[in-house]
C-alpha cells in the first residue's frame, strides 16, 4: 500500500475577509472529495485572506496510482479560475518505510 501526500499553496483572488476566502475554498475542497475519493482539507494559512494551504492524502495499491491521483488532483486545482497555484509539494509513503 502506498500513501500520496500532496500539500498545494493557493493564491484566492479579489477576497477579503475570511468569510469569503471559505466560500472559495470550501467548494474546491468539497469537490475533490466527491471527484477523486481523496481526503482533503485547508491545512495551513486559515489566518490569511488570500491564501490558502490545501491537504490532499491518497491511498494506492501502487506508487504509479498514487501519483497519478495526486497529479490529477493537482491539475484540478491549478485549472480553477478563481485560485492560482503557487506551489505543489507530493510526498509518497510505502509500508515498508519506518
Amino acid at each position: 500500500m502506498y500513501v500520496g501526500a500532496l500539500t498545494l499553496d493557493v493564491l484566492l483572488g479579489d477576497v477579503h475577509s475570511l468569510k469569503q476566502k471559505r466560500s472559495l475554498v470550501r467548494p474546491v475542497i468539497a469537490e475533490l472529495r466527491r471527484k477523486f475519493s481523496v481526503s482533503v482539507s485547508e491545512t495551513g494559512n486559515q489566518d490569511l485572506y488570500r491564501r490558502a494551504e490545501i491537504g490532499i492524502a491518497v491511498a494506492a495499491p501502487t506508487a504509479a496510482h498514487a501519483r497519478e491521483l495526486m497529479d490529477v488532483c493537482e491539475r484540478f486545482v491549478a485549472g480553477r479560475p478563481e485560485l492560482e497555484l503557487l506551489s505543489a509539494r507530493q510526498r509518497l509513503f510505502n509500508e515498508e518505510e519506518d
